[in-house]
């Protein structure tokens, strides 16, 4: 993302004009929306999340968001996916409110090849991350046609368009808020052809040969530039990083340096055979 193009060159003193930011991409042959609209007996809502359970993904702003949501709207349903540390604070959450325990589904760990499984029996996706780069999760639920809810955080608002996602802070009350409005307002609500719509556009602008052609392209003007080999470039290069992880880097570059000299002299270039 370009946020993380602007962390990179700030932390190592990078210029940005080198760093080019290159998406993830996504097999929209496995992420699809269902081919037929889910027949329905009920009003129920489903709201899927699938992650692992670690801290940086915000369980613990999830199990504040869930009891609001489901104490508003009987007919809301949540489906969690996923494993790690912090499912606990999801049993927690269970033993506190009972009325919990026929209206949340948690799966455990699923494997990858079921996701999509997963994804197409839901409405609406909510991720409640604390720190993201890009998020590939959320692109591939809005490939499989699901509204996404997610926390405005790193990379994210730059994956989906405003039409098919809502952010929110990283805040249980805002986030509740956010999938409250769109439960309420319907959004999530879009027919089997604008699934598709949506799809056809993710397609286009997340396929691996445009992903592989964007990166091919890089690797060709890297071939192309002139590269500096004169060792005091490099040294100047790595002691402008900072005060005193610079003056570390230089010393290391100087003993490698020194290493590269000797074993040239020991063993030089010409006597070397080709592979």
């Amino acid at each position: 993302s370009h946020i993380c193009k602007e962390n990179l060159a700030l932390r190592a003193c990078i210029n940005p004009d080198l760093i080019h930011v290159i998406p993830n991409a996504v097999d929209t042959t496995k992420f699809r929306p269902p081919q037929q609209a889910m027949q329905s007996h009920s009003d129920i809502i489903n709201v899927v999340i699938i992650t692992r359970m670690a801290f940086r993904k915000g369980i613990h702003l999830a199990v504040k968001v869930i009891p609001v949501i489901c104490a508003k709207y009987e007919h809301v349903h949540f489906i969690i996916g996923g494993d790690g540390p912090t499912k606990s604070l999801l049993h927690a959450m269970l033993a506190e409110y009972e009325f919990l325990r026929d209206r949340v589904e948690l799966l455990g760990a699923v494997p990858h090849i079921r996701v999509r499984d997963v994804l197409i029996r839901g409405h609406i996706f909510l991720n409640c991350s604390l720190t993201e780069s890009f998020c590939i999760a959320i692109l591939e639920a809005a490939c499989c046609g699901l509204y996404v809810v997610a926390t405005d955080v790193g990379g994210v608002r730059e994956v989906l368009p405003s039409y098919m996602c809502s952010l929110c802070a990283l805040d249980p009350t805002d986030i509740a808020q956010k999938l409250d409005d769109v439960i309420r307002c319907k959004k999530y609500n879009s027919d089997l052809k604008t699934r598709y719509e949506w799809y056809a556009f993710l397609r286009n602008a997340y396929s691996w040969q445009s992903v592989a052609m964007r990166t091919e392209q890089v690797y060709l003007k890297a071939l192309q530039t002139t590269k500096e080999t004169n060792v005091l470039y490099r040294m100047k290069k790595y002691y402008d990083i900072g005060p005193l992880l610079g003056k570390v880097l230089v010393l290391l570059v100087l003993i490698d340096w020194l290493l590269l000299q000797f074993w040239q002299w020991v063993f030089p270039e010409q006597s070397i055979e080709k592979a």
